[in-house]
Formats: structure tokens, C-alpha cells, sequence
């Protein structure tokens, strides 16, 4: 085996440890969440109360699903709940999924046709790219996801909309927190208690879209 193919299998290993004594997974499995990422919203939602009866609400990057599931139990059918992703999602009550590329104007004009007259109150993003593992190739993918997931919210967000999106920390965070703050009133930073410390992303909330 190669150094390199070494030096993966142990990030694998390192990997595999972490999520096995995680306790998110755990209460993730313990409370019927699909992904440990729930918490993140939940923690989110309990600092910005995003959440509120009878939204439109748009999830960007959803599988395998966690986020839905957060929205549905916290709203129930009061919720017009809309999810998109280029990875297949198991169906969740009361959310209307699509399967497709974001970055596809087919799949968006979808995504549009099924959203219909709907004014959207919120959009939620934790899209991230498949990780390469190099660090300046991945954050520019990163980034692109996090652009055209604003320049959504910026076409389909009603005013005063809300809009929340993973980013990680590096080159061109300044810059996009700065795109944010030209058409948002306020821009807060998360960085929920179940992101892993040794993760550099946070989330950013987007209040009161102008």
C-alpha cells in the first residue's frame, strides 16, 4: 500500500472511531432522526426561532433527510415543505421531494414549477460538495454551492425571509458573509454544539431579507 492509500485508511479509521462514540449518533438513532445534522437546525432554531406555523419552506441539499424531519415535527401540516438533492431521499410525510443537480436549470425550474405560487419564508442549505480532499479544490466547491444556493433565496425568498446555509471558514468566507449582508437586515455565525470542533464549518442566518 502507498503512503498516501496508509495515510486514508487511517483518516477512515480516525473517522469510523468518531462517528461510532458520537453522541449525536446515538440520539440521533434514539429519536428517529436520519443524521446527526437535525441537531444543528434544532440548535439553530432554538437561538434564531426560524421555525413558525404555517411557513413555505425550501431544503437545499436534503438526504437523507434530517432537516425535513426536523421541520415536519416542528410544524406538522401547518408547513408547505419542499426538498432537493442529487442524492435519492426517502420519503418523508409532508415533504414534497425532488432528485436532481441543483446547479441543473432543469432541476431548478422543477424545483420552481412545484413551489408554485408559494412565497417562500425560509430557505435552509447544508449542501457540501463530495470532499476530494484537497483543501483549495474543495472550499471553491464549497463556495459555489453556498452562491447559488443564496442566489436562490435572493430570486424566491419573500421579504423579510430568513435564510440559513453551511459554509466552512477559509478563503472567500469574508466575502460571501458580505454578499449576505447587501440583501440581508442582519447576518448571524452558528457554530452548533454538533458540528465536530475539528470541522471549520459554520452556519450562517440570514434575517430579514431586503
Amino acid at each position: 500500500m502507498s503512503k498516501s492509500g496508509k495515510n486514508r485508511s487511517k483518516t477512515s479509521q480516525a473517522w469510523l472511531n468518531e462517528h461510532v462514540n458520537d453522541p449525536y449518533v446515538h440520539l440521533a438513532k434514539k429519536e428517529g432522526y436520519r443524521a446527526r445534522a437535525a441537531y444543528k437546525l434544532l440548535e439553530i432554531d432554538e437561538k434564531d426561532q426560524l421555525l413558525r406555523a404555517g411557513m413555505t419552506i425550501v431544503d437545499l441539499g436534503s438526504a437523507p433527510g434530517s432537516w425535513s424531519q426536523v421541520v415536519v415535527r416542528r410544524l406538522g401540516a401547518t408547513a408547505q415543505v419542499f426538498a432537493l438533492d442529487i442524492l435519492p431521499m426517502e420519503p418523508i410525510d409532508g415533504v414534497h421531494f425532488i432528485c436532481g443537480d441543483f446547479r441543473e436549470d432543469e432541476v431548478l425550474h422543477a424545483l420552481e414549477n412545484a413551489v408554485g405560487q408559494h412565497a417562500i419564508d425560509l430557505v435552509i442549505s447544508d449542501i457540501a460538495p463530495n470532499m476530494s480532499g484537497q483543501a483549495v479544490t474543495d472550499q471553491a466547491r464549497s463556495f459555489y454551492l453556498a452562491e447559488l444556493a443564496l442566489d436562490f433565496a435572493c430570486n424566491h425568498l419573500k421579504t423579510g425571509g430568513t435564510f440559513v446555509v453551511k459554509v466552512f471558514q477559509g478563503a472567500g468566507f469574508q466575502e460571501y458573509v458580505a454578499a449576505m449582508r447587501a440583501v440581508f437586515a442582519q447576518v448571524l455565525i452558528r457554530k452548533p454544539k454538533a458540528s465536530r470542533d475539528r470541522s471549520n464549518e459554520v452556519y450562517l442566518v440570514g434575517k430579514d431579507f431586503q
